[in-house]
């Protein structure tokens, strides 16, 4: 198993137990690194605290990555208690539900705006937070889908979002490489995530994956876990500015 004991690991976007951050967090539990996870909002405290709970150990706080205040707050209290971190996840993505329907040709100003601002800009603002606690070198981590590349029905400007995430993750990488901070995203496949249910479609989307796949299945929450643990540990201490798909294979296939 991956020892990632003595480090601490800051996972931000728990909802609930579908999330793919909760994923994650379990296998960095389970190698050993000290948690501090976040929640948006008032609304998801008491879920997001009772699933905390089966993680001893771990921290819970609030935090909503829109507003800079609220970053630099967690931040200044995660420097008080650990000193330093060495693990950031940002499972963060959100576009207003009417982009996902309408026609991407009618996608608004402002959805186009909220959805790169929350899916995109708050994992430079995440970054920039982060760094200066990294003073052992990091691992800072994303999550991206397919839908940043090739057309997805129903994935509209979450698709444009996720290409800006891509490209983001490697800039940052330019940036923070001479800190000995990689920044890396895996690409997992469709799975059945609070956020995920907002696109239209969703089942048949997993059918059709499930069907092309070279696994023929669907990827599971605990595999998109595992790679996330591998990329915080020194295994993938070579890795960085990249993006590494867990898909079951799908993104391989023409047809």
């Amino acid at each position: 198993m991956l020892n990632l004991e003595g480090r601490v690991a800051v996972v931000f976007g728990l909802a609930n137990k579908r999330s793919i951050s909760w994923g994650i967090a379990q296998k960095l539990h389970q190698a050993g690194a000290k948690l501090a996870i976040g929640y948006q909002n008032e609304r998801m405290k008491a879920e997001a605290q009772d699933l905390i709970t089966e993680l001893p150990g771990a921290e819970a706080f609030q935090c909503d990555v829109s507003n800079d205040a609220e970053i630099d707050q967690v931040f200044a209290q995660l420097r008080e208690r650990h000193g330093k971190i060495h693990v950031l996840v940002h499972a963060v993505a959100f576009a207003p539900a009417e982009e996902l329907k309408n026609d991407f040709l009618q996608t608004t100003r402002d959805g186009f705006r909220i959805a790169h601002d929350i899916s995109v800009y708050s994992l430079i603002a995440l970054s920039r937070a982060a760094a200066p606690l990294m003073t052992e070198g990091g691992s800072i981590i994303t999550l991206t889908y397919f839908g940043a590349e090739k057309v997805v029905p129903h994935y509209k400007v979450m698709g444009v979002a996720k290409a800006a995430l891509e490209a983001t993750v490697r800039y940052l990488a330019a940036d923070l490489g001479t800190r000995n901070i990689r920044v890396n995203a895996i690409s997992a496949g469709p799975i059945m995530t609070l956020a995920a249910r907002g696109i239209g479609d969703l089942r048949t989307m997993l059918k059709y994956h499930a069907e092309r796949a070279p696994l023929h299945r669907n990827t599971e929450q605990a595999e998109v876990g595992n790679t996330a643990a591998y990329l915080a540990s020194d295994l993938a201490s070579g890795v960085t500015g990249e993006t590494i798909y867990v898909d079951s294979g799908y993104n391989i296939m023409g047809f």
